[in-house]
Order: C-alpha cells, then structure tokens, then sequence
C-alpha cells in the first residue's frame, strides 16, 4: 500500500536489523522501499539489498555532502546504474549548509559532481534524486543548464525528486515547473513545519512522494527515535490531513508517482 521513496537500509543502525525492519514494513503496509546511494564505497552493500530483498531497490550515487570519497565519473554512474535493480541516479544535488570558512567558489567540486549525475541521468533515462540544501538557487540553475530542457539533441531531458523537501514555496513551483516530483519526509510532522507544511499543500498529489530518509528525521509521534520505512505512514497521514483526503488516497497517489517516475521497479513477485 505505501511505498518509501528514500530510506538508508545500508547504514549499520538499520542493516544491523534487516530482518525486524522487513517485517515491520510488512505490519505498516509498506510495500517496497528505494535504497539510497551515498559513496560508490557503500553502492556494493546498497545494491546487494536489492537483489537479496523483493521489496528493495537501489540507486547508484555520490551525497553532495560527502568529502574524502572516491569521486564518481560517468562511467562508475553509468556502471552502476546498468546493474540489476538499480532504478535511480543519486543521491545527489548540493549543500552549501557546512560552508565553515569556506566560499561558495570553493564548492565548484560539488557543483561538478552534481553536473557528473545530471549527465549520468540522461544518458541512462533514469530519475535524478535530488538533495538540495542552502542551496537551490545553484541547484536549480544547474539542472536547467545540465537538463536537456529544450529539447534539442538526442538524449532525454533530466527527471526525478527533489527528496526531503525543506525549500519554500517558489522553490517547490520551480521544481514542478521543470517537471520534477516532491518528497516529503517526516519533518512534515514537526510543530514547527507550519511554512512546509503551507508548501505541502501547493504540491499536486500526482507529483507528491513520501519518505522516511531513515534512519533519520523520525516523524511525530516518534520523533527522536531511529527512523524506519514502516514509519512512512505517518507521512502519509500528514500529507491527507493537509489535502483533506484520506490516508488510502496519499498512498495510492504517491506509490502511483513513485512507479510512474522509478519505471524500473516491478511489482514484488512473493513473500520474503
């Protein structure tokens, strides 16, 4: 019934206890969820899910917000991404959040790396997962510039979700005017979401996805607790109360959008 459109399986807190989680998920109704690619170092152990888990698929991706990795070139994310089950390009974007003492031209690397997936995108048709903090006017320009947007030549024009949403109001119409998904996470929740959540209700329920991100930003009431995908429902309970629909509407409507976008993934052929 649901889908979680952004989790971390691979990370120790979770992987450590796969199976509670799967089975957790079966209890919630959640039926499949995305894997997050964070390091090409880590994509092995991502990927693997996929393939061992019916209900698991994975992307092949470098965070924008990681240092000290090895630097994906097109072909590791073209490699990548030919692999089975690999359904998404990312978790990619920038962060200019840790900026520290350093100056937005010191960040040319991150928008490089962005730019590397952006084409990897193209090239395979896959959808671009998108992580964009203190950072979306850069975000933005280099999607319109990188996209493809105006049709000329023969590659597709870039795709996906911009994960996480915590932008405003015009960042989000900016997105769906390129014609990009949203997601949100369980920071919907939060007492303090009252601007996201006026967001929330801008966003059309065809371009709406949920997420956990887990095995962060648990939501309300379990927040400060480590996060899983069978928590994904509270979500999707957020986001009815804001459209005024009821919960089975958002999970219909966001797993929906979810394999419209991630066209690879196939329905679960069994129990686990």
């Amino acid at each position: 019934m649901f889908t979680d459109s952004h989790c971390h399986l691979s990370f120790p807190e979770l992987h450590s206890q796969l199976p509670q989680i799967l089975d957790a998920m079966s209890a919630a109704r959640v039926d499949r969820a995305l894997c997050i690619c964070t390091t090409l170092e880590e994509f092995d152990t991502v990927h693997r899910l996929a393939l061992e888990h019916d209900r698991l698929w994975a992307t092949v991706g470098v965070h924008p917000d990681n240092e000290d990795v090895r630097e994906p070139t097109l072909d590791d994310l073209l490699a990548g991404a030919a692999r089975p089950r690999v359904v998404g390009i990312g978790e990619t974007g920038l962060d200019y959040y840790r900026l520290g003492e350093r100056t937005l031209a010191d960040m040319e690397w991150q928008r490089e790396r962005f730019r590397v997936h952006i084409r990897a995108a193209r090239q395979t048709d896959l959808p671009l997962v998108i992580h964009t903090r203190s950072a979306s006017d850069d975000t933005l320009a280099i999607l319109r510039e990188e996209g493809g947007f105006g049709g000329a030549g023969d590659l597709p024009h870039a795709r996906g979700v911009f994960h996480c949403f915590t932008e405003t109001a015009a960042v989000a119409r900016a997105a769906l005017d390129l014609d990009f998904c949203i997601s949100f996470s369980g920071i919907l929740t939060f007492r303090n979401a009252a601007e996201l959540r006026d967001t929330a209700r801008l966003v059309p329920l065809d371009r709406l996805l949920i997420e956990t991100d887990s095995p962060y930003l648990a939501p309300v009431p379990h927040r400060g607790k480590t996060n899983t995908p069978a928590l994904v429902p509270h979500v999707a309970q957020q986001v009815a109360e804001i459209h005024g629909v009821s919960v089975e509407r958002v999970a219909e409507a966001s797993t929906a959008n979810f394999l419209r976008l991630f066209n690879r993934v196939r329905p679960a052929t069994g129990a686990e």
